[in-house]
């Protein structure tokens, strides 16, 4: 018997069963003296079905379900609170295990349902625009927590759209790159044929830019894509709204997208907040057409959200129509976002709850 399972009989704490691989369920019933394939059937009840309670797994006796009972746990999230706004988003206060909360935001258009997820409970960064950015950041989410967030909004898009999640963004909570491998397990489940089996390509990573976790993504060879949290193309501007980024100066940054680039050959999408004097003037403007040709990207360009305790205002829209007409005319693809579920603070830069069930 490997030490590993003679670890788990021994010991008196449960284990969380999701915390193992499919292989090593299979091995735990080999160490019993049973089937090995009862350790998948288990992986599909857990990762395919999304059960949280082994009285659930029909398929198993009831002398196996007790075996599990006996030495595993699941530790499963829960919806605590959810909102619903005018435009159809939904909020999620997502309860974890140990009692702290996050936020997902359920964004459904006409033609698909995106889930917005969350992975750390608060935040590693100082972004002055972000409500999260002011939480203290009180741990990383494990990758089954990240996962039980996508399962609870693919059944919220059943049943309020009736019809499964078409996309994925990690734009909630927390810098998902720092949270590097939790993150890659989640999203390895998440498009795992014997999981949910969604397709990597309608899954977007958005970072703030952390060049070293960049180019290890590009070297793991993902398949999903990537966004940056850019909002200026200028170190000095970019230091003001994001103080974090005097330790990731641009220069290193644009080489690790180059980097992501040409290991990948997928796009980047630079999203980018306009503000009234701060990244309002050609200049700006010019500095963000030199690095779109330099590496080839498109550009979302994100309505401001306010949060309390912030000064900063959005432009005018005469700027934002500038940033518009010269980015087209430089032929770079250019999209303006307009925000969804302001009414309930869903909206992007606005999940901000205290971390704690009150």
């Amino acid at each position: 018997m490997r030490f590993f399972y003679k670890r788990i009989l021994e010991s008196r704490v449960k284990k969380d069963i999701r915390a193992l691989s499919k292989e090593e369920l299979q091995d735990f019933f080999v160490s019993q003296r049973l089937p090995s394939f009862k350790g998948g059937q288990v992986y599909q009840w857990l990762w395919q079905k999304g059960v949280h309670d082994f009285e659930l797994m029909t398929n198993l006796s009831l002398r196996h379900r007790n075996l599990l009972n006996e030495y595993f746990e699941i530790k499963h999230i829960n919806i605590d609170f959810q909102q619903r706004s005018t435009d159809g988003t939904i909020k999620n206060a997502v309860k974890l295990f140990d009692h702290l909360v996050v936020e997902s935001v359920l964004i459904p258009t006409s033609t698909r349902s995106t889930a917005c997820v969350s992975s750390q409970v608060g935040c590693s960064l100082d972004c002055t625009f972000c409500a999260t950015a002011a939480l203290k950041r009180m741990r990383n989410l494990n990758a089954d927590e990240i996962y039980d967030q996508v399962v609870a909004m693919d059944q919220q898009s059943k049943l309020y759209h009736q019809r499964p999640l078409s996309n994925i963004v990690f734009m909630g909570m927390g810098e998902p790159l720092m949270n590097y491998n939790n993150v890659l397990s989640a999203i390895e489940k998440i498009t795992d044929a014997e999981a949910l089996g969604m397709s990597p390509r309608r899954i977007i990573v958005s970072t703030s830019g952390i060049p070293k976790l960049i180019r290890k993504m590009a070297d793991d060879k993902v398949k999903f894509g990537l966004a940056l949290s850019l909002h200026s193309a200028r170190q000095e501007v970019r230091e003001q709204i994001m103080p974090f980024a005097k330790k990731f100066p641009l220069p290193e940054l644009i080489e690790s997208l180059e980097y992501w680039y040409a290991y990948t050959k997928k796009q980047i999408t630079f999203e980018y907040i306009v503000w009234e004097g701060v990244n309002d003037l050609m200049e700006d403007i010019q500095a963000l057409v030199r690095l779109c040709k330099r590496i080839p990207s498109k550009v979302n360009i994100i309505q401001y959200n306010p949060i309390e305790g912030s000064s900063m205002k959005q432009a005018n829209q005469t700027v934002i129509d500038a940033y518009i007409s010269v980015l087209t005319k430089s032929r770079i693809s250019v999209t303006y976002r307009r925000s969804r579920g302001l009414d309930i603070d869903a909206a992007c830069g606005q999940l901000a709850n205290k971390g704690d069930v009150k």
